[in-house]
């Protein structure tokens, strides 16, 4: 999976996640470090890649319309410290299939909108992270 890793995420967990197979690439090598979500928004987009963040803007579907994107993880932890985000990034990708995830995205780059049962296992995924 072709990932952005964005600045406020913890750079440790990048070689790991290129070690399983992802092609990661961050904000910080990109010299993207304090530019404004749009500038990182559109690099990633530009890539075709799965942004993966801790920045609550992103969580606005009126600029980020679910299926209008490749995607977009909002990691939102009880207690986000490097040792927190360390674990559940980890947990997740070791224990689900990052690539299905794809299936979730809704509206035109999928055959139609979600069905319940997708959207209810997306809420589900979503759920699980944000209260970690």
């Amino acid at each position: 999976m072709k990932i952005k890793w964005d600045e406020n995420l913890t750079a440790g967990l990048v070689p790991v996640l290129n070690k399983v197979g992802h092609d990661v690439q961050t904000t910080i090598e990109e010299g993207l470090t304090g530019k404004l979500d749009g500038d990182i928004w559109h690099a990633a987009q530009s890539e075709e890649r799965f942004l993966m963040t801790q920045d609550i803007d992103f969580s606005d579907i009126r600029v980020f319309a679910p299926g209008s994107h490749q995607a977009i993880l909002l990691l939102r932890l009880h207690s986000p410290n490097q040792a927190a985000i360390i674990f559940r990034v980890t947990d997740l990708f070791s224990n689900e299939n990052a690539e299905a995830w794809r299936l979730f995205r809704c509206g035109h780059r999928t055959q139609g909108p979600c069905a319940p049962a997708v959207t209810q296992q997306l809420i589900s995924l979503l759920g699980s992270l944000r209260y970690s």
